[in-house]
Parts: structure tokens; C-alpha cells; sequence
């Protein structure tokens, strides 16, 4: 089974930063959907920050100008750099990865930040 691995969550003071990193186990250099989602207690399920194949992101506004995804394909990973981060931003992220057909989550980390 293709398993996604997130780590990088944490406990963090509002105005920090996290780097979030998402392991797939197997190669994500031709999967044209990788991205970032969260969920906070009593929400829906949001879309932070997608990439395609070729470089394109996209972003949720709430998190535009201080969130970045990135890709490193010879390493199977994704990233979320996160930085000025504010209590709204708490929740658990989750990596989704999109091959053709087929779609795949991680198991989540908690993001917290305090006030």
C-alpha cells in the first residue's frame, strides 16, 4: 500500500514557523496533485496549498503570502512551510497525493499555535 508519512508538527507561538514534510513511498515526480489539507475541530476539511507536476500552486487565501509548498521529487517528498502563523491556523494537516485514478492521505499531524 502507498503510505504518506507527515512530520513537522508541533506546538508553536503565534508569529513562528513550521516546516511540515510529507514521505511518500513511492516516486512523485510524474503525480500531477500533491497537496496540503487541514481540519480543525468541528470544520470541514480545507485545501491549504496544491502543486502540479510542473511547479503550479495554488493556495487558500487565509494562508496566501505565508504559507509555501514545495516538492523534492528525488526524495518523495512534500513540504508546507509555514510562517507567521496565527491560532486560526491550528488544526491537523493532512498530505494528499493524486496519481492518476487514485488518491492518497497521510495520517495527519497536529499544528497548534498559541496566542
Amino acid at each position: 500500500q502507498v503510505q504518506l508519512v507527515e512530520s513537522g508538527g508541533g506546538l508553536v507561538q503565534a508569529g513562528g514557523s513550521l516546516r511540515l514534510s510529507c514521505v511518500v513511498s513511492i516516486n512523485i515526480f510524474s503525480v500531477n496533485f500533491v497537496g496540503w489539507y487541514r481540519q480543525a475541530p468541528g470544520k470541514q476539511r480545507e485545501l491549504v496549498a496544491s502543486m502540479s507536476s510542473t511547479g503550479g500552486t495554488n493556495y487558500a487565501d487565509s494562508v496566501k503570502g505565508r504559507f509555501t509548498i514545495s516538492r523534492d521529487n528525488a526524495k518523495n517528498t512534500v513540504y508546507l512551510q509555514m510562517n507567521s502563523l496565527t491560532p486560526e491556523d491550528t488544526a491537523v494537516y493532512y498530505c494528499n497525493i493524486r496519481p492518476r485514478f487514485t488518491n492518497y492521505w497521510g495520517q495527519g499531524t497536529q499544528v497548534t499555535v498559541s496566542s
